[in-house]
């Protein structure tokens, strides 16, 4: 009998999927939807198409260069000073940035938790702490300490695919106008107070640390050039998939049109009248799964950053990558109990990640036109147009997210 599910040709492009479709993510997409309706769908097809491109832009640095991006970068510099310079920004940002993210990812799976468990608290010196960080850091410190890739893989693959069904199901149930979404994906609309929300989408979806992380990853599945085709298989496939989450999220909120809608957990609250229990239980599973798969990649990510700015083996289960990891995803354990509200930690997060995503972009663009790394596979004059116009609504995004900080 024929498996249902075969791994052979399923590799890292899932845990890219896993690491995008988090809190933060499933937050903006909430936002959208409840404010815009379907009309700013096609601002996610943008995201995803953006994602597509540069995914397999690193991707393939890491299959034919054998290297992953921080690798490259540390190794094609050749000025000392700015090599340095260089290399403690990223591992700088990196390792900040992911511990913003990793108390957003774990915020929101606790926030997704709460839609099917009771509260798990204690009172201290008047003050009142969620234990649920502990429960949700001690799973992604298992399986991050285990140090075995095809075990993480598999784990991702799982919550990938549960929070797939999760969404997705929950979109369907609300049984929305599919010519609406027809129109709102396919034709661009800018309503009034939109562009933010449009920048945020591409922000949320192109996430700094996947470039990453998918260079260092592609070494554990793919080996050889011929590779080259099923690894972008297997990219494009997860990253649509992930795709479609999103818009899965953002046709749940479009359904109640509540504009006080914040998270996932509100459109539930608003869907529970007509759709009874069951569509809080979808989006909470679902929200739980983009958390924990999300806490799973963050420290991930920071390992491999470390590794290839510093030289250190490429093993997870070496002393200095468990530091790495570990720091990353105690930091994040932390701020989720001591920090203020889950959404405040998530909207920090994206302004973490809307400072990082020019730089890494830059230079992910910068090596990916390096003969001596690639070969015949460095880009050609379409990829690098295209990448040049995504740094584009990076930038923009940037220097939005900075308006909106201080001056409103």
């Amino acid at each position: 009998m024929a498996k249902l599910i075969s791994f052979k040709n399923i590799g890292p492009g899932t845990l890219v999927a896993a690491a995008f479709i988090g809190p933060g993510t499933v937050t903006i997409c909430s936002i959208v939807g409840a404010n815009f309706g379907f009309s700013l769908l096609w601002a996610m097809l943008i995201s995803i198409f953006a994602t597509l491109i540069l995914q397999e832009m690193s991707a393939r640095l890491g299959l034919i260069a054998r290297k992953g991006l921080a690798e490259a970068i540390r190794t094609t510099i050749q000025n000392k000073t700015l090599r340095t310079l260089v290399v403690i920004l990223i591992i700088s940002a990196i390792i900040v940035g992911n511990s913003a993210y990793q108390a957003g990812n774990i915020s929101g799976g606790i926030l997704g938790l709460s839609a099917f468990l009771p509260t798990w608290e204690i009172l201290i010196n008047g003050d009142i702490y969620t234990l649920w960080p502990l429960a949700i850091g001690a799973i992604a410190f298992l399986f991050l300490y285990l140090g075995n890739y095809k075990i993480l893989e598999r784990m991702l693959i799982f919550f990938v695919v549960l929070m797939s069904f999760s969404f997705m199901i929950a979109a369907i149930m609300t049984n929305p106008d599919w010519s609406a979404v027809l129109a709102g994906s396919f034709i661009p609309t800018f309503p009034s107070g939109s562009l933010f929300m449009i920048l945020g989408l591409i922000g949320t979806t192109v996430v700094p640390y996947n470039l990453f992380l998918h260079s260092s990853l592609v070494q554990e599945k793919w080996h050889e050039k011929s590779d080259l085709s099923n690894l972008r298989k297997d990219s494009n496939r997860s990253i649509i998939l992930g795709g479609i989450v999103s818009m899965s999220i953002i046709i749940a909120a479009a359904a109640i049109r509540n504009p006080n809608v914040s998270n996932v957990t509100d459109i539930a609250a608003g869907l529970q009248p007509v759709y009874g229990d069951w569509a809080g239980y979808f989006l909470g599973i679902g929200l739980f799964a983009a958390g924990i798969s999300s806490a799973l990649t963050a420290p991930l990510a920071a390992a491999y950053v470390a590794q290839g700015c510093f030289g250190w083996k490429k093993d997870l289960k070496d002393l200095k990558s468990r530091l790495i990891w570990g720091l990353v995803l105690f930091s994040g354990i932390f701020f989720a109990i001591y920090g203020k509200s889950p959404l405040e930690i998530i909207q920090f997060a994206q302004v973490a990640n809307g400072l990082l995503l020019p730089l890494v972009v830059m230079l992910l663009l910068w090596m990916m036109n390096k003969k001596n790394l690639l070969g015949e596979f460095v880009n050609s004059t379409l990829q690098n147009t295209m990448g040049f116009i995504i740094i584009l609504f990076v930038i923009g995004l940037t220097v939005k997210m900075f308006y909106t900080l201080f001056f409103n």
